[in-house]
């Protein structure tokens, strides 16, 4: 009688899928990928996966991630197809593109205007809702974040970030090229307020 293996092809799966995502991955990506649900608390008392929140897993011998709050807190924002929905923005985006001295002590992320979710969000994390052009986001790995040009004209259309701050990081994303006054102008799904005030900030930085 043939002796019976395991099929691995779903862990394997599983393992692509979290790979891309620093070592996490959800609950539904683990059944997509063949993995029986009703086996997934096994895993956990077996020590294979480390259980970060509901319905989001770590795998247990992944590398750690460099940073795990915003890959759980982009894994929180997917919706019923798997996608996420947040962009991490305003001062966690600063602090992502090294750009000034602020040290948020709060995740801030970017939801469209129509978001819900049933499970309550991760502690610390801040939703701004928001409609955010493809042009608006980078994508890095297991998260995505808003460009410089989309973060500063954030905090400059809200304007409850520090100015000193905002001018410097202005002048510091202008000096690394990651800000450009051709680019301001051409950002025309922004308020053109916004837009005028980045052209002035961009202007006292090359002053």
């Amino acid at each position: 009688m043939a002796r019976k293996t395991l099929d691995c092809r779903p862990y394997e799966r599983l393992y692509r899928t979290a790979e891309a995502q620093q070592g996490y991955f959800t609950a539904r990506q683990a059944a997509l990928a063949g993995i029986d649900p009703r086996n997934h608390p096994y895993h956990v008392q077996a020590g294979n996966w480390v259980r970060e929140g509901r319905g989001i897993y770590r795998l247990a011998l992944f590398p750690p991630a460099d940073r795990p709050d915003l890959v759980a807190g982009s894994l929180w924002s997917m919706n019923r197809k798997g996608v996420a929905q947040g962009a991490f923005s305003h001062e966690t985006a600063l602090s992502i593109c090294e750009l000034s001295d602020a040290m948020p002590h709060k995740l801030h992320m970017t939801v469209p205007p129509g978001f819900r979710r049933s499970a309550p969000a991760p502690n610390g994390l801040v939703l701004h809702r928001g409609n955010l052009d493809k042009a608006d986001i980078e994508s890095r790995q297991g998260y995505r974040v808003t460009t410089p040009l989309r973060t500063l004209a954030d905090l400059a259309q809200e304007g409850r970030f520090p100015p000193d701050l905002l001018r410097q990081a202005v002048r510091e994303a202008v000096d690394r090229g990651l800000l450009r006054l051709s680019a301001v102008r051409r950002a025309v799904h922004l308020p053109a307020e916004t837009r005028r005030r980045l052209e002035k900030l961009i202007s006292e930085a090359g002053s």
